[in-house]
């Protein structure tokens, strides 16, 4: 995030919106964690509150967050997708970029298209939701671990859309 100079605060993830909101963030940014989406309910009540009021970008957790958030579904994976070496498309680009994950959990993609997203990228192996932009709300995420990319430069470009959807927000 640093590379297109944000200046990151970190909180824990049980800060109340209240309190995010004081600090006056340009953006917000649900970064991965271990686990269940549906068992950090307060994390799910608190992306409620920000949706449409600031800019948000989620990663892995985050992004399973921001689903559930906005009237998603998530599901266990049998397996999970772990490791340095998930294929990845850009739907709208056809760019295709080999990831790093560390999930158990994904997106229902016909839940998440009628809460008024649209998928953005797709898991070659397994066609799992990789990425989703809403329609209307300055929201997007992705499944996988951007900042962790085995190509070091594939993602930047999450970071400068992230950054431009701040600017425009303004």
């Amino acid at each position: 995030m640093t590379a297109v100079n944000f200046k990151v605060e970190v909180v824990p993830a049980t800060t109340s919106h209240e309190s995010i909101m004081e600090r006056k963030p340009d953006g917000i940014f649900l970064s991965n964690g271990p686990g269940d989406p549906e068992q950090v309910s307060y994390a799910v009540e608190n992306v409620k509150k920000l949706a449409g009021k600031i800019p948000l970008f989620g990663i892995c957790l985050g992004h399973q967050i921001l689903a559930l958030a906005l009237g998603g579904i998530t599901y266990k994976l049998k397996y999970g997708h772990h490791g340095s070496n998930h294929p990845v498309q850009d739907i709208q680009t056809g760019k295709i970029e080999i990831t790093s994950q560390n999930h158990n959990f994904a997106v229902k993609q016909k839940s998440i298209e009628r809460s008024g997203f649209k998928v953005t990228h797709i898991n070659l192996n397994d066609n799992t939701v990789e990425g989703m932009e809403h329609t209307e709300l300055p929201v997007f995420s992705i499944q996988y671990h951007p900042e962790a990319s085995p190509g070091p430069h594939d993602s930047l470009d999450l970071f400068k859309k992230f950054y431009t959807m701040i600017k425009e927000f303004s």
